[in-house]
Parts: structure tokens; sequence; C-alpha cells
């Protein structure tokens, strides 16, 4: 069996795309994954199921929620050791001088191909950093997440990839959940 995480993009905004975490527990159960946790009402879940490449997962997620629910929501899945990589990259992280409440990560559906990193940087804002890796951007927003310009949306139209964002108490718990699988 293999440990995946698997996030939703856009539930319980604003009181649209409205999914319960026991149901979303269930429809995950009804497709047959085993261990399965949720955290938080964001859509983030940990379960695990027989190796199978991810792309078919984002996509099983997919149509079940569609066919539950009657809304498409665009998923991620990660494998154990993806969410650790991501984690284990961030270069925030090293730096005592920030305050890792102010630290997210957008979670990349795949790898980029070619984008213009100076339209990007130039939406950063007071004391804003960004880093790319090949499947996450990393940010420090010390005025808020909720300030910033380097959104979902943002990212999807220039990097022409699906994007969804957790902060860092969320990644990092994430993996501490899928580490007690195992």
């Amino acid at each position: 069996m293999t440990t995946y995480i698997s996030i939703l993009r856009g539930i319980n905004v604003s009181g649209h795309n409205l999914i319960k975490m026991d149901a979303l527990r269930k429809l995950y159960e009804n497709l047959g994954f085993q261990n399965v946790t949720t955290y938080v009402q964001s859509g983030n879940a940990v379960f695990t199921e027989n190796d199978i490449d991810v792309t078919e997962l984002e996509q099983r997620i997919s149509q079940q929620i569609e066919k539950d629910f009657g809304y498409e929501v665009p998923v991620i899945v990660l494998t154990l050791s993806k969410l650790k990589q991501v984690i284990d990259n961030n270069p925030f992280i090293k730096d005592q001088n920030k305050d890792i409440a102010y630290l997210h990560v957008t979670f990349l559906s795949s790898k980029p191909g070619h984008y213009d990193h100076q339209i990007i940087e130039a939406k950063k804002q007071n004391e804003e950093e960004i880093s790319f890796s090949d499947n996450a951007v990393y940010l420090y927003c010390p005025n808020g997440y909720g300030r910033t310009k380097l959104t979902n949306n943002f990212f999807e139209a220039k990097l022409k990839v699906g994007a969804t964002t957790r902060n860092w108490k969320t990644t990092t718990e994430l993996l501490k959940i899928a580490q007690k699988t195992i």
C-alpha cells in the first residue's frame, strides 16, 4: 500500500462547493481507499491505496466528487515522499527571521512549461518573497495571504497549470498525518 495526500481546490470557500469532511471521507472509502483521514475543512485527505499513478487518482476523486456533489473540483494528489520533498525544499524555513505563520505552499498539478519569471516577480508586494520548484511555489507573505496578488488564479494563468495553496501549518500537519499511516 502507498500513502497518498490529496488536496482539493476551492471547496468550502465563502459558502460555495460545500463538502463536509465526513462526506469526503465516506466518498474516499467508497472509492476503496483505506486509512482515510481528513484535515481541516479545506479538502485535505490522507489515505492508502495500491500503488496507482497519481493522475489516475486525481481523476477518480474529481469524477466521484462531480457525481456525488454535482460540481467539478480540481484535485492534486501527492505521494508521501513527494510531500516530504516539497517540505524539505522550502528555502524559507531555514531563515530564522521568517515567521512560519506567513509561509505558504502553492502546489502545482504538473511541472510548468516556460513562463516569464519577471511578470510573476512584478506582482510581489512589500516584503513578499517567492521561490519556485518543479511542483510547488513557496511564498512568504508577511502582510497575510489574503492580501497577496500571488493567488491560485494568478499562478494558474501565468504557469498554465492547476494550483492550490496551503499554509505551512497545514502542509506540515499533512506530512505528520501521512507518516502515521506507514
